[in-house]
């Protein structure tokens, strides 16, 4: 367990591999504030309501042969960073681009705390002032965070009050249910029967990923390691009901409604890459033959903690949590359908029968059991080597987390958005989602000398959703009239 009550442990395993250099992955926090920032305050902020975790004041020890996080005392000054920005910016957005993807060839310095928090007063275009995070993954993952910001933030509407921890709970085992004992005996005999099945078929698979099977080169897929290059971040927001019309509409949920609109942006994006023109029958033929025999693949990192999604901080900090501070995650392996469909609602049902499948699975569990057997068993070399040939393997990284359900204040200055992101991963492109009051902000870590346009992607993606979204609206439309 990742905790600090007791001493000075030694890093967790998966922590101990986010140190190598070749795995050396940051995450990154971008804030939208709906008012210029005062540095003094934020600071003030700081000493008044320190960050809730200890580890956000302690730095690595090499002790006996093993690295272990040691309180110490921080300077403020060093990890609150105000650069002076000249207020007649020709183009304030793209400034705070190349802003973020300079710092992306920068490490932290590990005589210290492994955060920063860069302060931006610029205005951009959804935004008065900019903040950003710079935090070292070895820290924790993503859900460990989110619930780490909520702590450090309060509701805009009561600045007295914590913001509402999101609620998510564990879906059912089985969709049958049965009024006799023989037929639920049945039904729970045959769903683990169906888990241990899946859960063999996708380790075997995934060992193969391992060894040799690679995803096609595509357009989206770089042909070698880009962890060491700069990367770039861009984002967009959806607004929240119009993912839940989607949803409820196909009885399916949010993710799901998120990953079919991204198998069909990233469609629309293959498509127009590979300089196809899909208005003709032979043309579209043609695009059919190719996207048939692309393999593309995304690592989604599930949260396997014992109790799902977000949690209070001080629940997270309890002894024996089932919700433990640290990195708890596990990756599932989702094959994208890269298709052109009539319908474009056909791109959710792919994601949603897909993501049922692995639901019924124990995939992310192994993947986290066996990085972490790796470590104990063979060394860090050999877990380095693993990790990156599944990487490299692999197309992308996908991450969806639940964040605030109301507007909130950081130190007294409100949020209009946050984009997480994370870089130092070998992919040439990730998508992290994070929901926020009642949007969903989409958020791109692009190789931009892999894709060169980002913007063109996510306009790929608006528009894919907004197709979803408008088919669904005459469906339900035509379903009125009749």
């Amino acid at each position: 367990m990742e905790s600090l009550r007791d001493g000075e442990p030694p890093l967790s395993p998966v922590a101990r591999l986010f140190q190598v250099p070749s795995l050396t992955v940051y995450v990154v926090a971008i804030m939208g504030c709906k008012t210029s920032i005062n540095p003094q305050v934020i600071k003030e902020g700081f000493r008044q309501v320190p960050i809730a975790h200890p580890r956000f004041t302690s730095k690595l020890v090499q002790k006996g042969g093993k690295i272990r996080w040691t309180p110490t005392k921080i300077d403020l000054d060093d990890h609150i960073i105000v650069p002076e920005i000249d207020s007649n910016i020709e183009f304030p957005d793209r400034f705070v681009e190349d802003y973020i993807s300079n710092l992306t060839q920068t490490t932290l310095d590990l005589s210290k705390p492994l955060w920063e928090l860069h302060i931006l007063n610029i205005k951009t275009s959804d935004a008065e002032a900019v903040a950003f995070f710079r935090i070292h993954h070895s820290l924790g993952d993503g859900i460990s965070l989110v619930s780490l910001l909520l702590s450090a933030t309060r509701k805009t509407s009561d600045p007295e009050a914590l913001p509402t921890v999101p609620s998510l709970k564990r879906e059912s085992t089985s969709s049958y249910h049965c009024s006799n004992t023989f037929c639920r005996v049945f039904v729970a005999i045959w769903w683990w029967l169906g888990l241990i099945w899946h859960t063999m078929v996708d380790t075997v698979l995934l060992l193969l990923t391992i060894l040799f099977i690679k995803d096609t080169h595509t357009p989206l897929k770089s042909p070698h390691r880009t962890q060491l290059k700069a990367k770039r971040f861009v984002h967009y927001t959806i607004n929240m009901d119009d993912i839940k019309l989607v949803k409820n509409e196909m009885k399916t949920t949010i993710n799901d409604v998120l990953l079919g609109a991204t198998q069909a942006g990233l469609t629309r994006y293959l498509s127009r890459e590979y300089g196809m023109d899909a208005d003709s029958g032979a043309t579209k033929q043609r695009i059919s033959h190719v996207f048939k025999n692309i393999r593309l693949r995304a690592g989604i990192a599930m949260n396997i903690r014992r109790v799902p999604g977000i949690q209070n901080m001080s629940d997270m900090l309890a002894k024996k949590s089932k919700a433990r501070w640290g990195n708890v995650v596990g990756l599932v392996t989702f094959p994208f359908s890269i298709a052109l469909h009539e319908d474009p609602l056909e791109y959710v049902r792919h994601a949603k029968a897909k993501m049922d499948r692995k639901k019924h699975s124990l995939e992310a569990n192994v993947s986290y059991f066996c990085t972490n057997l790796a470590l104990n068993l063979f060394g860090m070399k050999v877990a380095e080597a693993i990790s990156l040939r599944y990487m490299f393997n692999t197309t992308l990284v996908f991450s969806n987390v639940p964040g605030p359900m109301e507007e909130i204040s950081f130190y007294g200055h409100p949020i209009a958005y946050i984009a997480p992101g994370v870089y130092g991963q070998p992919h040439a492109l990730t998508f992290h989602l994070l929901s926020y009051a009642n949007q969903m902000t989409i958020s791109l870590s692009v190789d931009p000398t892999i894709i060169s346009n980002p913007y063109l992607l996510c306009d790929d993606l608006k528009e894919s959703f907004k197709l979803i979204r408008d088919a669904v609206q005459r469906k339900i439309n035509i379903e009125n009239i009749i």
